[in-house]
């Protein structure tokens, strides 16, 4: 399902002040259909309202949404009911019924469109299979953990067989290692289902591990997109900068990804990011032949960001001032990254 927004406007006007707020302010954008797309920005940035206006959950006052190149914003209320139950929606503290059970749970959706019983039992197993928590069929929501919430959640979600799955902030009330495995699953649904998969975010390490696109939102505007892994090597916008050296501070402060192995707490002062090409040349070897300076790693790995893969490597550059300059220069100009943090 591809999903195209056209000049997109939305406006709020505070009771307490009479102040108008422009939330969504000329946002034009596509998605493309069997991906998973990023939205990120910060708190008031407007992504929460543009991702209401996408999913049909509010009208925009002015500008158009199309689903497949078909207006769905001026849908009536009839057809504005039938075209929101092919849409799933994920939410960040999970809106799940406490006094019902887990399978309870995913059931609802089905019951209140009038699926058969037997059809819903059937659908009930297939998804509990499908985000692995068959035995907690009948478990009440308070025995779950907040991950094992949010996959009765996604399943849920999945229960009408929707062609978008909306994520709004699906995994901001978990820990780092449920949230991995939050993405991960989720990575999975949109491959099995070749759903049209739309995130909105604040992590970046969100968009960093489950992405393939993102646009970047601040005042009401899209300020930066494209794919992924070219954004994180090339980011042009400050705010988007911002996001991406914050993944850069985590790393000097030792806490890495996985995928990253630091073994000195002192130093760091560059990070280095080496695109797919230039991961299995001996950049830094030449470096050193060329120039009279030494590096110094702090920390080294393999990130893996939407389908690419980024080498990073924190390190220092000892040497001459004037020696260092010409070194970053040369680095760079081989299509490395080089950021001082």
């Amino acid at each position: 399902m591809n999903i195209k927004l056209n000049n997109l406007y939305k406006t709020y006007t505070s009771k307490s002040s009479d102040v108008a707020v422009n939330a969504v302010n000329g946002i034009s954008l596509t998605i493309p259909s069997n991906e998973i797309f990023g939205i990120i920005g910060k708190s008031g940035a407007g992504k929460s309202t543009l991702v209401r206006l996408i999913s049909m959950m509010e009208r925009p006052d002015s500008g158009e949404v199309l689903y497949d190149d078909e207006r769905v914003d001026n849908l009536d209320e009839k057809q504005l009911e039938k075209r929101r139950r092919r849409i799933g929606m994920i939410f960040q503290n999970f809106n799940l019924f406490s006094s019902r059970t887990a399978g309870q749970n995913i059931a609802y959706p089905m019951e209140i469109c009038g699926v058969a019983k037997v059809d819903i039992e059937k659908r009930v197993d297939e998804l509990l299979e499908l985000v692995e928590l068959s035995d907690r069929k009948n478990a009440r929501i308070s025995t779950l953990s907040g991950g094992q919430k949010q996959r009765i959640a996604i399943a849920r979600a999945l229960a009408n067989k929707p062609d978008i799955l909306f994520c709004d902030e699906a995994t901001s009330a978990l820990d780092p290692q449920t949230t991995k495995s939050i993405l991960n699953l989720i990575r999975k649904i949109q491959s099995q289902m070749n759903l049209t998969v739309v995130m909105i975010t604040h992590q970046m390490e969100v968009v960093r591990d489950a992405c393939s696109q993102v646009a970047v939102i601040d005042d009401g505007k899209v300020i930066e997109q494209g794919k992924v892994s070219d954004i994180f090597l090339h980011p042009v916008n400050s705010v988007t900068k911002e996001f991406i050296s914050n993944i850069s501070q985590a790393s000097k402060d030792l806490s890495l990804s996985e995928d990253i192995v630091r073994w000195s707490k002192e130093g760091g002062e560059y990070k280095f990011s080496f695109p797919t090409n230039l991961q299995g040349e001996p950049i830094l070897s030449k470096t050193v032949h060329l120039f009279n300076v030494d590096f110094n790693i702090r920390a080294a790995g393999v990130q893996r960001v939407a389908s690419d893969t980024i080498g990073t490597m924190i390190t220092d550059i000892v040497g001459d001032e004037n020696d260092i300059s010409k070194a970053i220069e040369y680095l760079q100009n081989k299509g490395l990254i080089v950021e001082k943090i």
